[in-house]
This record gives structure tokens, C-alpha cells and sequence, in this order.
């Protein structure tokens, strides 16, 4: 189960992520900046869940696309937004960002996933999520618009999305923190809530109602794997439902953030 570690081609890694690739080399306005800084928190997540599911075994050739597809998209983006900085606070905390990052994918670099490396990686992962959140809030701040507003909650959905993933991968290998069950209710919880937000927001077209709606099908499939008691005879069925879903998920809400995005709202 060794680590393959290659780039691929821009529309390999597209369908390896399972979302839009993003196409710009540069953030283009505030709204693009907030879309990307929540993608940023959403790779802290997905990178942890991918090397999750290769030490468990589960879904593992799409499992090691996603891992090498979310390292090279984090390090492209985070010189974006390094080079788009629209402040001195902002700029502080992607180089502290930048920090976390180097210190991360030492980990999960050059050799097979162990579970003393996992615990390792949730801890990182957990550093990078609270960075790459403060830059978002800042960016959406700075906007202050409510189309920066709806991409922000939006895009908190992906991160929501694999973090859940994460935490019940983490159970399921025995390497997860003490809280992990509190945090994976608490994620439930907020997905919830936020989705009821979005599908309530009279702004939304028609096509945002309909991508919010395959998303709500996709989260209930996910919902029901992440709550059953434990059970070993079903334990890789789970998780491998979790891995599929969770990129589902993952998808309708990387569009409908891309369309929140478009909208020319002040």
C-alpha cells in the first residue's frame, strides 16, 4: 500500500478532485479570494481523509488521485492568495498558513500511511483548518458583500463535507482524538443547519434551488453511513459509502459556490 506520488495533468487532477478545477491562474476579485481561501479549508480535510481511507484500505486508487490532486491544488492556491493579499493581516496569516502546510505534507510525503502518522495528521490537519478559516473570515470581511457572505457559508459546506469524512475514517482506523464523536455531531449539525440557510435564501435561482437539492440527496446517503452503530461485518462498507458520498457532497457544493460567485451582489 505505498504512497505513489506524481502531478498530473490539469484535467486528470479535475476529475481526480470530482469538482471544477478552477480554471483562473490568479484570484480575480473578492468573491473568487473568499471561494479559494474556503477551498483552502477544505483540502486541510480532504488531504486528512484521503490518507485516512489509503491506511484503511478503502477505495484506494481514487483515494491516492485525491491525495496527490489536493497537495498540488493547495500549493497552487495559497500562492494565489499569497499574490492577492488585499491586507497586512491577511498576508500574516497565509505565510502562517504556509507554515502549518510545509510541516503537514512532511507527513504524508515519501512513505506509506501508519497509524502514529495518522494521529499526526489529524493534529495537522486541525492547525491548517483554523488558519485557512481565519483567512476566509478575513477575506469575507474585507468584501463585506452578501455575495462574499453566501460563498463563504457555501464553501464552509465542502469543508464540512470531508471533515465528517475524516472524523469517521479516523474511528474507524482507532487513530482518532478522544472528542472525535462530539466533533463528527457537531459537523452534522452545522451541515445541517447551513444547508436549511441556503435552500431558505430568496436569492437563489433556480439552478442553485436544484444543485442545493442533489446535494440534500447526497447528504442523506451520508448521513445514514456516518450514524450506524459500529458494526465490523459492515465496517468497509461504511467507510467506503462515506469516501464515495462525501465527494458527492463535495461536488454540488463546489458548483453551487461557483454560482453564489457569479452573482453580482453587493
Amino acid at each position: 500500500m505505498k504512497r505513489r506520488h506524481f502531478l498530473s495533468s490539469g484535467a486528470v487532477m479535475a476529475l481526480a478532485c470530482g469538482f471544477h478545477f478552477p480554471a483562473q491562474a490568479q484570484v480575480i476579485n473578492s468573491s473568487d479570494a473568499i471561494n479559494k481561501a474556503g477551498r483552502q479549508r477544505m483540502l486541510s480535510q480532504r488531504i486528512a481523509k484521503a490518507y485516512l481511507q489509503i491506511g484503511l484500505g478503502v477505495d484506494l486508487e481514487q483515494s491516492n488521485r485525491i491525495l496527490d490532486a489536493s497537495l498540488s491544488l493547495f500549493d497552487r492556491q495559497l500562492v494565489e492568495l499569497k499574490n492577492y493579499a488585499p491586507t497586512a493581516e491577511i498576508k500574516l496569516n497565509l505565510l502562517s498558513a504556509e507554515k502549518i502546510w510545509l510541516s503537514y505534507k512532511d507527513i504524508l510525503l515519501g512513505r506509506a500511511p501508519t497509524t502514529a502518522d495518522a494521529k499526526k495528521v489529524l493534529q495537522a490537519s486541525e492547525s491548517l483548518l483554523e488558519i485557512a478559516d481565519k483567512v476566509t473570515q478575513l477575506l469575507e470581511k474585507q468584501a463585506n458583500n452578501r455575495a462574499g457572505k453566501l460563498v463563504n457559508i457555501s464553501g464552509r459546506q465542502r469543508m464540512l463535507s470531508q471533515r465528517m469524512a475524516k472524523l469517521y475514517q479516523a474511528i474507524q482506523w482507532g487513530v482518532a482524538p478522544s472528542d472525535a464523536n462530539a466533533l463528527l455531531e457537531a459537523a452534522r449539525k452545522e451541515f445541517n443547519a447551513n444547508l436549511t440557510l441556503l435552500e431558505e435564501n430568496l436569492l437563489n435561482t433556480r439552478q442553485i434551488q436544484t444543485e442545493l437539492g442533489l446535494a440534500k440527496q447526497q447528504w442523506t446517503y451520508f448521513d445514514h453511513a456516518i450514524r450506524q452503530a459500529p458494526d465490523p461485518r459492515m465496517r468497509q462498507q461504511y467507510a467506503t459509502t462515506v469516501a464515495t458520498t462525501s465527494e458527492r457532497i463535495l461536488a454540488q457544493m463546489d458548483i453551487v459556490t461557483g454560482l453564489y460567485q457569479a452573482m453580482k451582489l453587493d
